[in-house]
């Protein structure tokens, strides 16, 4: 594939998991969807650089001294080894495309608390408020 079009933001209402876009050697693209408001991962931080540009939605980035709210076509540029916490603040599915350095098989996921490389078994979780809320609904 040398060249690919994508309706992103359809992608991601179509398959509401993480999808990849884009795997070569020495770069990756994946569209990230948290498909419940309150939907959080772990603090945590990767060996690559990489950026996020908001599609849909609202994303709270938590970083260990502050946070900054993203809205719709705004992006965020993380250095490799710079923790942060991705959150959906929003009141729909939050949608983000991701891309970083390198080959996608060869970045860390290390956990902030543990400083520990979590690798595949991080996880999208839901807050307990928001999970009873979707219980109930």
């Amino acid at each position: 594939m040398a060249i690919k079009v994508v309706d992103m933001i359809a992608e991601g209402h179509k398959s509401p998991q993480r999808q990849v876009l884009l795997s070569t050697p020495r770069f990756h693209a994946w569209l990230h969807i948290y498909e419940h408001p309150g939907d959080i991962d772990d603090m945590h931080c990767h060996n690559a650089d990489q950026t996020w540009c908001l599609l849909e939605g609202e994303c709270t980035i938590h970083f260990p001294d502050g946070e900054s709210v993203m809205k719709p076509g705004v992006a965020a540029f993380i250095e490799g080894g710079s923790f942060y916490q991705l959150h959906n603040t929003g009141t729909g599915p939050m949608i983000l495309m991701g891309t970083r350095s390198g080959a996608s098989g060869s970045t860390k996921h290390i956990n902030y608390e543990t400083r520990q490389d979590i690798g595949d078994r991080a996880k999208v979780r839901r807050s307990a408020p928001e999970a009873a809320a979707a219980a109930r609904a």
